[in-house]
C-alpha cells in the first residue's frame, strides 16, 4: 500500500475507527455483529475474485487457507469444537445464533445486509480484488481497535464476537507473516471507495447510535 499518497476510502477507514464505539449498548453492539456477518460474507466473495484474477498469487493462497475452510478460530462454545474448520462467515452466523433477538429486528438486520451485498456485489471485480489488500493491511485493524473500545462484551453472542475481532487482529497485524503482509502487494486506489462507504452505511444502518452518540475521550 502507497503510504505516500493519501486516499479517500482511509478517510472513511478512519471514520469508522472513530465512531461512538465506546458509547454503546449491548443492543447496539449486537446489531454492529449482525452487520460484521454481511461485511464478512463480502470479504470472502472478494477474496473469491482476488483469487480467480490472481490463480497463480501465492500469498493469495495462503490467505485463503486462513480466512476459508479453517480451524484457526476454533474452539469456541456453541460456536465450533476442537479443530473444527469452517469459513470465518460461517463462525459469524453461528455466533449471530447465540442469543436470540426479536423477530422484527432480525428482519430488518437481514434485509440491511442483504441490500448491502446486493450493492456490493455489482461492483467491479477486480476492485472487489484491490480491497482485500486494503482491509487486511490496516484498514480491518482500525475497525476492530474501535470496536475494541466497547467494554460491555457480557452475553455468549458478544464473547465470541470479541473473541473473532482478537484473533483477526493478531491474524493482519504481524508485520511480515500476517494478512497484511499477504496482501499488501495489492495496490488499491479510491476504486475501492464505494465498498468502504458501503460498510460505514451498513454499520450505521443497523447501529443508529454509531453516529449520534459522541465518542467518549476520556
Amino acid at each position: 500500500m502507497d503510504v505516500m499518497a493519501r486516499t479517500r476510502y482511509q478517510d472513511v477507514v478512519d471514520e469508522i475507527g472513530d465512531l461512538a464505539w465506546d458509547a454503546l449498548g449491548v443492543e447496539d453492539m449486537m446489531g454492529v455483529a449482525w452487520a460484521y456477518y454481511y461485511f464478512s460474507i463480502q470479504f470472502r466473495e472478494s477474496l473469491t475474485a482476488a483469487r480467480a484474477i490472481y490463480p497463480d498469487d501465492v500469498n493469495l493462497q495462503r490467505l485463503e487457507i486462513e480466512e476459508c475452510d479453517t480451524a484457526n478460530l476454533s474452539p469456541w462454545p456453541g460456536v465450533a469444537v476442537a479443530g473444527e474448520r469452517m469459513n470465518h462467515d460461517e463462525f459469524m452466523r453461528r455466533t449471530l445464533t447465540l442469543t436470540q433477538i426479536p423477530a422484527d429486528q432480525a428482519r430488518f438486520f437481514q434485509a440491511a445486509g442483504e441490500a448491502y451485498l446486493a450493492f456490493t456485489r455489482r461492483i467491479n471485480p477486480e476492485m472487489r480484488a484491490l480491497s482485500i489488500a486494503s482491509y487486511e493491511d490496516g484498514g480491518l485493524e482500525t475497525v476492530f481497535n474501535g470496536m475494541l473500545r466497547f467494554s460491555g462484551w457480557q452475553n455468549t453472542l458478544l464473547q465470541a464476537f470479541r473473541h473473532f475481532v482478537t484473533e483477526h487482529v493478531r491474524f493482519d497485524s504481524d508485520p511480515d507473516q500476517g494478512h497484511g503482509a499477504l496482501s499488501r502487494h495489492l495496490v488499491p486506489d479510491d476504486g475501492i471507495l464505494p465498498l468502504w462507504r458501503a460498510f460505514r452505511d451498513l454499520l450505521v444502518t443497523c447501529v443508529p447510535n454509531l453516529a449520534a452518540l459522541k465518542r467518549s475521550t476520556s
